[in-house]
């Protein structure tokens, strides 16, 4: 590798001189036969234009011995190959040397020889003068070749040089340090490198020296880690072992052998389950399944056998790690007995699913009870029915007789209703005055009305309790498996359910499971357990859409729409959730958790340029409007470092129908605040244009039924949406209100609704509801994307 670097070297210093030096010297040659070229011409021209004078007279008088005296002096110039002169009569003609043949290469310099005579000033002739080509070999230019010649020396010595302080300074303490580092992998024991100087190569050879001298000492103090955690893994107090990835026993330490009486010798290399009770082995097998992560972060408990026979639970927590060498894996695992800790859970089982005042079996107790009884249904081929039992009345005897009364009529019940099961019935408290009963039978349903109406029967006679006759009754709901229900859970809500229609019904009877009952209560209850899931795992996220300027095609702000993001349905309709919410007065929460979502997805547009000027738009629910709305709002704005201004709180028809004046009081408060008011759906209410006046409004979205309507097949139809939209957008903008378009789908509704002069819009055409995100990925890197040419309506 050293040989190629200065094999590199070489190369680029050869390329140096071939790209840059040799240019530099076929310039100079040129400027100099330039200079040579010229310097010869200047004084050829000094020399004609002397002669020229001096044979002025000889001419004049015809002096033929003086004009070739003058013209051979002129030719024994350096420089001058030849001259000739000649008279104007014609006389006179000298040529020097004579008898040139032809004219030699070289320039050629002409002058008229002029006498000044009594008539004036005459042309008596013409002097022609050859000069010879110039280069830098002739005499007078010799002494720029020595220079070149120094010039060629130093740059060879330099390249030398160059090259001998490379081999000396870089590749020499490069071979020693691959020399070391070489050793260092061979022969697995640290080399130094044996340079030292006050340069890189010496800072560099030092830092390997040093870095070799740090690896020994880690080196050196992990094989004294191993050593101490070799130590504590036998010393340490607790049963630890390790497997490989096939479960083989690899390491035991010294208190698992204690504890558990085997020697090393005969465990280490036997599969581990080998030591297991059989019906173990599989739930062993299985055990990396039990965690998502292949992790036992909660444990197995598994029936181990010790040396000597003896039985024992075992709680085993294990963690696997990969080796870093090899693509294997090997577990490090911590097995504990816990027998005693066994006994005493059965225990406590069997009292956490009893009930302790009537003796029955509980909710948790009946749920286990009911997981039996259809396994046991499975095999026989038999059926199930689920009697859901709920006391009338029994309210009133809490409330009014005391709870010590309303337990001695729960006894009672009990007493009396067991009277009327058969043995292979199960019967269990649920809560309260809530019981329910599984009978298994192989026609459940007749079993089940039959055993119905004699606990109806037994429930309904009068009770002395505490000097007072009472009399109640049941409402009973029954569901069967598997017609009704396909597991446990289901068999008893579905009950549940048939008693709670039973119950809104009349009470006092029996009703059977019907699908259509389900649906109802089963998305209600969806909705409102994901509502409260939503709000405390924050599901709930605002959606944005953006609302573009029809007159520019830039963005002029977004609507901020309620999702709520479930982790496994995903994203769920908002429709059912705000009826619901609204319900079950959990509509405030929702509505503060998105305002929060929209101000902060505000706050992160506003660092982007092409965005800095949008605005949010946040719908609000009449429930929402209360006193302390607006200081809820402005702490939020507070926190996120919003303006007022930027906010649009977008109410329907229906918020301003109720006339109620805290509702006229907030919106006029968030006006004076700086907030704007959009009025949602408009055109859709009977009074809609009265709003307009008697309320603080700002914007005006016109409902998206008009918008559809304007490319309708039928033309009345057109024509009618068309003068609506048109009207509604007069209106409101003589009423100094920004007119917005909702349900653009088309680009015909597009264009119509840019001609007409509607200010903006919002729809499928432009985009769906996007998380913020991909709302920042589109518009603000694009800078506020024009959209298309308005077209001619």
């Amino acid at each position: 590798m050293a040989h190629s670097v200065e094999k590199r070297f070489i190369a680029i210093i050869f390329a140096v001189l071939v790209l840059l030096v040799a240019p530099l010297f076929v310039l100079f040659f040129q400027l100099s036969a330039s200079r040579y070229e010229k310097d010869a011409l200047d004084r050829g021209e000094i020399v004609l234009e002397a002669n020229a004078k001096a044979l002025g007279k000889p001419l004049w008088d015809f002096d033929t011995e003086s004009v070739k005296q003058i013209a051979r002096a002129i030719a024994t110039g350096r420089s001058v190959t030849d001259v000739h002169v000649r008279d104007v009569s014609g006389e006179i003609d000298v040529s020097v040397p004579e008898g040139q043949a032809h004219k030699p290469e070289g320039k050629v310099l002409t002058a008229e020889v002029t006498y000044q005579s009594i008539s004036g000033l005459r042309t008596v002739g013409t002097l022609e003068m050859h000069l010879a080509p110039q280069s830098m070999f002739t005499g007078d230019y010799r002494g720029d070749l020595a220079f070149i010649a120094i010039f060629l020396i130093a740059v060879f010595a330099i390249f030398v040089t160059a090259i001998i302080g490379n081999r000396q300074m870089v590749i020499k303490p490069l071979l020693k340090l691959t020399a070391a580092i070489e050793a260092t992998r061979r022969l697995g024991f640290r080399h130094h490198v044996d340079w030292i100087a006050d340069d890189e190569m010496g800072a560099l050879a030092a830092n390997f020296n040093e870095m070799q001298e740090r690896l020994a000492r880690e080196e050196n103090e992990l094989k004294r880690a191993h050593a101490r955690t070799t130590e504590i893994y036998n010393r340490t107090p607790a049963m630890l072992y390790s497997v490989d990835a096939d479960d083989n026993l690899i390491a035991v330490s010294d208190y698992w052998l204690l504890a558990t009486g085997h020697t090393r010798p005969a465990v280490i290399g036997r599969p581990f389950a080998s030591l297991l009770e059989p019906e173990c082995r599989i739930l062993y097998g299985a055990r990396r399944r039990i965690s998502l992560d292949g992790h036992l972060d909660h444990g197995v408990t598994l029936k181990f056998r010790c040396a000597n026979g003896r039985i024992i639970d075992v709680l085993i927590m294990e963690a696997t790690m990969e080796e870093a060498a090899s693509e294997t894996s090997l577990a490090l695992s911590v097995m504990t007995d816990v027998t005693e800790l066994k006994a005493a859970e059965r225990q406590n089982h069997l009292q956490a699913i009893t009930d302790h005042l009537t003796g029955l079996l509980n909710r948790q107790g009946f749920e286990m009870a009911i997981e039996d009884k259809i396994r046991i249904a499975d095999l026989e081929k038999s059926e199930l029915a689920c009697l859901f039992v709920d006391l009338d009345r029994f309210k009133w005897i809490n409330d009014n007789l005391g709870h010590a009364a309303g337990d001695e009529v729960l006894k009672n019940v009990v007493a009396a209703i067991g009277t009327q099961l058969r043995t292979t019935d199960t019967i269990a408290r649920l809560g309260g005055d809530e019981f329910a009963i599984l009978v298994s039978a192989r026609s459940a349903k007749t079993a089940a009305l039959e055993i119905a109406a004699r606990i109806s029967t037994a429930v309904e006679r009068q009770m002395d309790v505490a000097g007072s006759i009472v009399k109640l009754s049941a409402s009973i709901g029954i569901a069967l498996y598997p017609e009704h229900a396909p597991n446990a859970a289901e068999l008893l809500q579905k009950s549940d359910l048939a008693m709670y229609a039973r119950k809104k019904a009349g009470k006092n009877g029996t009703r059977f499971f019907d699908p259509d009952l389900a649906n109802a209560a089963r998305n209600r209850a969806f909705m409102e357990k994901n509502i409260e899931a939503g709000l405390r795992e924050d599901w709930f996220d605002a959606y944005l859409q953006p609302i573009f300027n029809l007159q520019t095609g830039r963005v002029a702000g977004f609507e901020a729409l309620m999702r709520l993001v479930h982790p496994i349905e995903g994203i769920i309709p908002p429709a059912g959730i705000i009826q619901i919410a609204e319900e079950t007065g959990s509509i405030s929460r929702v509505g503060e958790r998105i305002f929060e979502k929209a101000v902060s997805r505000l706050a992160s547009f506003s660092k982007h340029a092409a965005l800095s000027d949008a605005y949010i738009a946040v719908n609000v629910s009449p429930l929402q409007f209360e006193p302390a709305m607006l200081d809820r709002m402005m702490a939020v704005l507070m926190k996120w470092g919003v303006q007022p201004s930027q906010i649009v709180v977008e109410i329907t028809e229906a918020v301003l129908m109720h006339h109620n004046p805290v509702i006229q009081q907030v919106l006029e408060a968030l006006c004076k605040s700086g907030f704007r008011i959009a009025l949602d759906d408009f055109g859709t209410g009977y009074s809609s244009l009265s709003y307009l006046n008697r309320f603080p409004v700002d914007i005006v979205k016109i409902d998206q039924s008009f918008i559809r309507s304007l490319t309708e097949d039928d033309e009345t139809s057109r024509r009618k949406s068309r003068m609506l939209v048109e009207g509604i957008k007069t209106i409101s903008h003589q009423m100094n209100c920004i007119v917005v378009a909702e349900g653009i789908e088309k680009q015909e509704q597009r264009d119509a609704l840019a001609a007409m002069g509607v200010d903006a819009g919002q729809g499928y055409f432009f985009s769906r509801p996007l998380p913020a995100l991909e709302i920042i990925a589109k518009y603000a890197t694009l800078g506020n994307a024009s959209l298309p040419a308005v077209k001619s309506a």
